[in-house]
């Protein structure tokens, strides 16, 4: 298999799957426990049908957006996530190139592997920089005063992750940073040698957001470290709105999925938030966001923009949730795949593949533009709830 042989999620998994050692393979396709809502994210759009209209007279598409204020080309962003430099040397400056090429936001992680101030330099396109909060307030406090000088878009502060995920994949083969695998970890990195090459002859591994705190040599905190020791699980709506007032700009709230929580954040004057489980890596057995974006969007989407992610794969799942009022939709292993299978080329192919199939499906649908889509053109199956009831 070779990337032009690529037309769809799971081909890009496989890929993927071929090139990478298994314990970083895991890492990225890995949930939490049992994996029982990694599954069903995807699932969830199964149980809502698409109305199409006919004789729409369909001429030109514009699937143009505007999310937080930014301006996106096509209802898709690459959400940020970490660690990417293990995935491809590349790592995010491939995924800033591609979404840069398609007119779309991307985002950068704290656990990020190349620094933002680096990317606002290089791409134009609306940048994130997705924050978890640390029990060292000066700490949190630097971190966004650095955001903001590098004049960063958007700031996502993530609030589903205040400890680690029961992964077991991970736990099964030793993965973590620095590295500390088990034989059978071992034996898998020993089957894959070009990522080794690739990993050696290329600039060295870092967390250019947290070096100053995040050892890679294990001298002050390995990553699992970070997530037990530094950061605060009491994080509460007090800290969060105090963040709102210090950054002074777009704010977004990653892991949302309640109501009650989605009114909050529009009362401390949050401009968005991103219904999420983390990709179901996270808490098993939690709800879809895809299930929840109805009631969410009937409470508060007059207040602010409500986008989600966690189990996109399909153009048509954009059209669904886009459908039931989502501003727009970001995906992580979509764009993860790919990067591990061919770095930027990839990416832009899977990017572009997802714009050729929105583009089509708008034009099943009888729909020009993003916002002809509605409640009118969806219904769920017998059985499954609609809009919240």
């Amino acid at each position: 298999m070779r990337l032009k042989d690529c037309y769809n999620f799971q081909d890009f998994r496989k890929l993927a799957k071929r090139r990478l050692p298994g314990p970083i393979f895991n890492y990225i396709d890995g949930g939490a426990d049992d994996e029982v809502t990694l599954a069903e994210n995807s699932k969830a759009f199964n149980r809502c049908d698409l109305l199409p209209s006919v004789l729409a007279g369909v001429r030109d598409i514009d699937m143009s957006v505007t999310v937080m204020g930014q301006k996106l080309d096509m209802p898709v962003y690459c959400s940020p996530t970490a660690l990417q430099r293990l995935f491809h040397h590349k790592g995010e400056r491939a995924v800033a190139a591609a979404t840069e090429k398609y007119g779309t936001m991307f985002g950068v992680s704290s656990l990020g592997t190349v620094s933002l101030e680096e990317l606002r330099q290089k791409h134009k396109n609306p940048q994130i920089y997705q924050f978890y909060f640390h029990r060292d307030r000066g700490l949190n406090k630097a971190m966004m005063q650095r955001a903001k000088e590098a004049k960063v878009d958007v700031m996502m502060l993530t609030v589903d992750s205040i400890t680690g995920g029961n992964r077991e994949r991970d736990l099964r083969t030793g993965f973590s940073i620095p590295f500390r695998l088990n034989l059978a970890g071992l034996t898998q990195f020993m089957l894959k040698p070009m990522w080794g090459i690739n990993y050696v002859t290329h600039e060295k591994f870092r967390l250019p957001q947290l070096e100053e705190h995040v050892s890679m040599g294990g001298g002050t905190s390995s990553i699992g470290g970070y997530f037990t020791e530094m950061l605060d699980p009491t994080l509460n709506w007090d800290d969060v709105a105090q963040m709102v007032r210090d950054w002074d700009g777009q704010f977004c709230l990653k892991g949302v999925m309640t109501v009650e929580d989605a009114r909050r954040a529009a009362d401390i004057g949050c401009t968005g938030i991103v219904l999420s489980n983390h990709g179901g890596r996270q808490l098993d057995g939690s709800r879809t966001p895809f299930d929840q974006l109805a009631e969410i969007v009937d409470a508060v989407g007059d207040r602010l923009d409500v986008l989600m992610d966690s189990g996109v794969q399909r153009g048509t799942h954009v059209l669904k949730a886009l459908s039931l009022g989502a501003k727009a939709v970001g995906v992580g292993r979509q764009y993860l795949y790919p990067l591990a299978a061919a770095g930027q080329p990839g990416v832009e192919r899977a990017l572009g593949l997802m714009r050729a199939e929105i583009e089509r499906d708008m034009r099943l649908m009888g729909v020009s533009t993003i916002d002809q889509l509605g409640r009118h053109n969806v219904r769920f199956k017998d059985g499954c709830g609609q809009f919240g009831e």
